[in-house]
């Protein structure tokens, strides 16, 4: 949601535009929603508070509301998966949390697929700033690669 926001400027300019555009639009969920919650009034007040905050996860309100709740969280998604009852979107919402709140992840694998197939490159942990690519077979023509920047 916010990505949509900074990637596509509205053409039509508010000339009296919000200085927290995205808790403006966390409160647009009240109006007409199911979603009521005063929860919603905390997105925005974390915007209020720092307009640069890259994640909500990072607000003092959500780290103390995830730490009291992360036990519970985990146990919730174990039982269901024990039982075999899908919980999309709390078993979801926690693998990311996992993620996010990881410097280093063994992605290693993913990566080496990636080059393996695509030739796409890794970037040693030893070498910080170098990408390169394996001859993983042994017995390939020269494969090239280059960056690609987005």
């Amino acid at each position: 949601m916010w990505l949509g926001l900074r990637a596509n400027p509205d053409p039509h300019p508010n000339p009296n535009p919000s200085p927290h555009p995205e808790g403006e639009i966390a409160l647009m969920w009240r109006g007409g929603c199911i979603i009521r919650s005063a929860f919603l009034g905390k997105i925005k007040e974390a915007y209020e508070v720092d307009p640069e905050l890259p994640n909500l996860l990072l607000a003092p309100y959500f780290v103390e509301t995830i730490q009291k709740c992360e036990s519970a969280w985990r146990q919730v998604v174990s039982q269901a998966a024990l039982l075999g009852v899908p919980t999309p979107a709390f078993s979801t919402a926690l693998s990311f949390f996992d993620g996010y709140r990881c410097a280093r992840l063994p992605a290693n694998l993913l990566q080496a697929q990636r080059d393996y197939f695509g030739a796409h490159t890794f970037e040693r942990l030893d070498n910080p700033g170098v990408w390169e690519h394996a001859n993983w077979t042994g017995n390939t023509g020269r494969i090239t690669s280059n960056t690609y920047v987005a």
